[in-house]
């Protein structure tokens, strides 16, 4: 019996998948072979999770691929209605960035609330001038999306002191509903996106809930871009209605030049780096391999993504 072909949507590097020679015939496309070589594929690989040709190639004829993996956390760039409506399984990258994105956010608040982008400037001036620091511990954090990257960054949180509130799809034990997100805006010191992209978060940060804000209060956002109304954060921050703002996700990236989120004082543009720590992408690749050897062998795969929701669904 032939082996599987298994179609990898590049990106340079490329994964390292040595450990799958003899068990797959490994085929490679870009985005402009990507919707012809679709039909003949078994598996496919979105190495290139920043692309959108999975979702423009998908409608097209012929067969697909029974297992789609993304080498991301999110699937939003992915799922159109052909794939969401088919048998195909998609999975994804669940276990890779949950903790360096807490401990990015972690890092974040700590050196807002000590202002270090203000010593760094001072230093560079050569000029010596004490401040007084926020406490950090005692604060309250409300962290919108209790999927795994946002338990695990609550958790970061509540270990350096922080109370913290997790917002989620649905109420159930130790995460709030829906209902309760502006009540708890309204007392929050640090706000932190880490929603997944869909229909219904879309745009949810916008000028009403920045409004509902303490003007003390810093929003990060480690989610996607498309969750926030850019130009009412924009307005948001230089107006003062809150003190501040990190942005690791944008609506197009990378951001242009030429973009006002450049020059707006107190928000940090950080270029889509929170997940990313040396060694990742072998992370990644390794995760796959193992996700391949399970799906070859007839086993069930962990990380399978409820479409129709656009994430993978939380146990409890």
């Amino acid at each position: 019996m032939p082996a599987p072909i298994l179609l990898v949507l590049e990106a340079d590097p490329p994964p390292r998948l040595g450990r799958l020679t003899g068990r797959a015939d490994i085929r490679y496309a870009d985005e402009q072979s990507l919707a012809a070589q679709l039909p003949l594929a078994d598996a496919l690989l979105v190495w290139d999770f920043t692309s959108d040709a999975v979702r423009n190639a998908w409608p097209g004829d012929g067969p697909r691929p029974r297992w789609v993996h993304t080498a991301s956390a999110g699937v939003d760039r992915l799922l159109c209605p052909e794939l969401v409506e088919s048998e195909t399984i998609v999975t994804n990258a669940r276990g890779i960035f949950e903790e360096p994105i807490a401990e990015y956010v972690a890092g974040l608040i700590l050196a807002m609330a000590k202002d270090l982008p203000g010593t760094l400037e001072l230093q560079r001036q050569r000029r010596w001038r004490h401040r007084e620091g926020l406490s950090v511990a005692g604060s309250r954090a409300v962290v919108v999306g209790a999927g795994p990257i946002g338990r695990a960054v609550a958790a970061t949180l509540r270990a350096l002191g922080l109370t913290v509130a997790v917002t989620g799809r649905t109420a159930r034990p130790g995460v709030h509903g829906p209902d309760q997100l502006d009540r708890l805006l309204t007392r929050a010191d640090w706000v932190i996106c880490a929603a997944p992209l869909t229909d219904a978060t879309r745009d949810m940060f916008d000028a009403r809930l920045f409004g509902l804000m303490q003007p003390s209060a810093r929003f990060i956002n480690v989610g996607r871009g498309q969750l926030v109304v850019e130009n009412d954060l924009m307005d948001a921050v230089s107006k003062r209605w809150i003190a501040g703002a990190v942005l690791d996700v944008f609506d197009q990236e990378p951001l242009d030049p030429e973009s006002r989120l450049w020059d707006i004082p107190g928000l940090i543009v950080s270029p889509h780096m929170s997940g990313d720590t040396v060694g990742w992408r072998d992370r990644l690749g390794s995760q796959f391999v193992d996700l391949y050897e399970l799906w070859s062998d007839g086993k069930p795969l962990p990380n399978v993504v409820d479409k129709k929701r656009g994430y993978v669904p939380m146990n409890d």
